[in-house]
């Protein structure tokens, strides 16, 4: 037999007194669920941002500070066109990402292209 405190053994006993059915009378009001309102009267936001197209704008002003980068504290200063360009990838490789928020109040739509 394992050991137990007192505690613990008859804690079994405890936790089936509190699940047993109480009166009505004291059980407490049940909340109160408000109805979600229908869906066409929600708010609906759909947007389209071409940020690829941006973001390849402005990538010739990106190479052109890239000197500036050796002025930059140590660890950012080692190679700075090699930054500009994993940065210009990370920025490109959103392309096709799709945010869709869904509320009760509001349906939101994001794609980035």
């Amino acid at each position: 037999m394992i050991y137990a405190p007192r505690a613990l053994r008859h804690f079994a006993f405890a936790a089936m007194e509190g699940h047993a059915q109480e009166p009505e009378t004291t059980r407490p009001a049940a909340p109160k669920v408000t109805p979600l309102r229908p869906a066409r009267q929600r708010t609906v936001v759909r947007l389209w941002l071409p940020l690829t197209l941006l973001f390849l704008l402005l990538a010739p002003f990106a190479l052109l500070l890239a000197p500036l980068l050796y002025f930059a504290p140590r660890p950012y200063s080692l190679r700075p066109f090699a930054t500009v360009a994993a940065l210009g990838a990370a920025l490109l490789s959103l392309g096709g990402t799709v945010v869709d928020v869904d509320t009760p109040e509001a349906l939101v739509r994001i794609r980035i292209f």
